[in-house]
């Protein structure tokens, strides 16, 4: 799987990117990154000074990110992608939820996908017409970019793929898991108290310690 992040602000990826199970998947070649700054595409009139922002048409606050930069940055993008098996995503608050189903069919269908990073107010959506692009939401909520968004897509589809895990088993999603999980000491001693392993998970009983990770799930919903 390989993934082309548009963004005017890559630095922001590296430290995760560079650290534990993506930053190895990165290492045994099982993803690919690549990074593409509109501001690359853009001639400014001074020195350091390259806009790809604008005011937004009809008033309101804030600015908005401009068409073209972000065309091109793709356009460049996409002549590095052999393959046909692409798909281009936008984020927004307002666009398809993602889950952990997105994430699977992404793997079985996509060899390559973009993901667009936009800020400010958002991008001129001539972008999404132009590119046909999906335009996707990692929740009810507003965040002041979209590269935290594309780390989430990155670490969750990235997951699914054969490998970079390690094993299957450590998927949450193909096992019986819960909200609570334990490991030594037996007994924790904090501030006089003493808080204790529950004792199923001592049994032995696989059955058992199933239908309790299942009554957890079950009282948490």
């Amino acid at each position: 799987m390989r993934f082309h992040i548009i963004t005017i602000f890559p630095d922001i990826f590296s430290s995760y990117l560079e650290e534990s199970i993506i930053g190895r998947a990165i290492k045994n070649k099982l993803i690919d990154i690549k990074f593409y700054n509109p501001r690359d595409y853009v001639k400014g009139n001074k020195i350091n000074y390259k806009p790809v922002d604008d005011k937004p048409y009809g008033g309101g606050p804030g600015m908005v990110m401009q068409a073209e930069p972000i065309l091109k940055a793709v356009a460049v993008a996409m002549r590095k992608i052999k393959g046909k098996k692409i798909k281009i995503i936008n984020f927004s608050p307002s666009g398809k939820k993602f889950d952990t189903a997105y994430a699977k069919a992404s793997v079985k269908k996509y060899t390559d996908i973009v993901l667009i990073c936009g800020r400010y107010e958002g991008i001129d959506a001539r972008v999404d017409k132009i590119l046909k692009a999906e335009n996707i939401s990692v929740g009810d909520y507003v965040v002041t970019g979209g590269e935290l968004p594309a780390m989430i897509l990155i670490d969750s589809i990235s997951r699914q793929i054969k490998g970079v895990l390690g094993k299957f088993e450590s998927l949450e999603e193909e096992r019986v898991s819960s909200s609570e999980v334990y490991t030594r000491p037996e007994i924790l001693k904090y501030k006089g108290k003493n808080y204790r392993v529950p004792k199923v998970l001592l049994s032995g009983n696989h059955k058992l310690i199933d239908e309790w990770k299942q009554d957890l799930t079950k009282k948490a919903k």
